[in-house]
């Protein structure tokens, strides 16, 4: 049964840091893509980065390139999404999410994954 629990979010001021965790259960990261997305209040869930299962490839949705990484480790079976230089539209609960991975890479796309996380809040205020 795959099981994906988040953790590491709460409230940063505008320009900090956070990093979130993914820990997986279930299944191996080298057969499923993992994504992070988000969801901001009276928004549509958005994909914010994703990292491939057989090459560890990467992509990232515009608004955050250059100031989050996605970054895997199989000896924990964890998924990362480091947070930097964090603005208020940052806003949102994050969840992870898996897919098999029947195509080569990952996409952005919300509705191609099956398995979600619970969600944690990150919220940016000063």
């Amino acid at each position: 049964q795959v099981q994906l629990v988040e953790s590491g979010g709460g409230l940063v001021q505008p320009g900090g840091s956070l990093r979130l965790s993914c820990a997986a259960s279930g299944f191996s990261f080298s057969y499923w893509h993992i994504a992070w997305l988000r969801q901001a209040p009276g928004k549509a869930r958005e994909g914010v980065s994703c990292i491939s299962s057989t090459d560890g490839s990467t992509d990232y949705a515009d608004p955050v390139k250059g100031r989050f990484i996605i970054s895997r480790s199989y000896a924990k079976n964890t998924v990362y999404l480091q947070m930097n230089s964090l603005k208020p539209e940052d806003t949102a609960v994050y969840y992870c999410a898996a897919v098999w991975a029947a195509t080569p890479t990952c996409t952005l796309d919300p509705v191609v994954y099956d398995d979600w996380g619970q969600g944690t809040q990150v919220t940016v205020s000063s």
